[in-house]
């Protein structure tokens, strides 16, 4: 593997086409102001580098950055890339991960709008994001201790676990599909609505409106704080662990809570079961 150490690139395509590259403390940087400097590379390893600007790497297969920092110059910096590991790293430009495979996140900061949309069996451990439409379409996800802010994320995901995570997110898991949640903090808007298959274990749910329109939706040892309006023409099984505020026209199904505030039953298909029972 040839090594580069402490050079600077700005020329458009700087490195294109390079295999078996490693580079230590580089900068993607300059007035020249190029595009795509690794841009169809293979085997590459960038530690401690920094990247400002834009399409740094697209079509890299095999890929790993330890310590980079991706300035909000730096747009859309890996599409297409497969067999990706990203370790302590700080990922501030926008669309920062697309259509990506075999994905390994660990320790790193994300503050880019539209990221990880249609990437495919992404792992995310210790990491921390700030991002509109998180993760839109990405499929076959594992997150364990993942803090996320923003809205509309998780939209249309599929086949994801997500494990002792803190979400304050609107609108979230739109249309997902074969999800589950444990052990999490999940805060905002209209959770949930129109998914199919989602679990959610231990978890503490905060918000308006929550889990409306879903299918094969589960609920195990839940908290539900503040949510009014809740499973409106839903087919769920749920146990709740604390009282809820209003519950509206579940559709089908079991939900056992200690206690609602109000049960609105006003569309006479809506006939899930609802249970006022101790939590255990």
């Amino acid at each position: 593997m040839k090594t580069l150490q402490d050079e600077t690139f700005e020329q458009e395509r700087a490195l294109y086409g390079s295999r078996g590259l490693r580079l230590l403390r580089c900068r993607f940087d300059g007035p020249a102001d190029g595009e795509s400097a690794l841009k169809e590379c293979a085997d590459i390893t960038a530690e401690d580098c920094f990247f400002n600007l834009r399409y740094p790497l697209w079509h890299v297969h095999g890929l790993a950055l330890r310590g980079a920092e991706m300035t909000e110059a730096c747009r859309a910096a890996l599409w297409y890339s497969d067999h990706i590991e990203i370790e302590n790293s700080r990922l501030h430009g926008i669309k920062a991960l697309r259509e990506c495979r075999d994905v390994r996140m660990e320790g790193c900061d994300i503050r880019s709008p539209e990221f990880g949309w249609s990437t495919h069996r992404l792992a995310l451990r210790d990491c921390t994001a700030d991002s509109e439409y998180f993760l839109l379409r990405a499929s076959e996800i594992t997150a364990e201790n993942l803090a996320m802010t923003g809205k509309y994320s998780f939209q249309y995901i599929e086949n994801a676990v997500f494990e002792h995570c803190r979400f304050d997110t609107k609108d979230a898991f739109w249309h997902a599909k074969n999800v589950t949640v444990r052990d999490s903090v999940v805060k905002g808007e209209y959770l949930a609505w129109y998914c199919e298959n989602v679990t959610f274990e231990r978890c503490r749910i905060i918000g308006t409106q929550p889990l409306c329109y879903c299918k094969g939706l589960r609920l195990v040892g839940c908290e539900m704080v503040d949510t009014d309006l809740a499973f409106e023409k839903s087919e769920v099984d749920a146990t709740l662990t604390a009282p809820v505020q209003s519950i509206k026209n579940p559709l089908a199904g079991r939900i056992a809570a200690p206690a609602v505030g109000q049960i609105i039953r006003d569309d006479p298909a809506a006939t899930a079961e609802i249970v006022l029972e101790k939590a255990e």
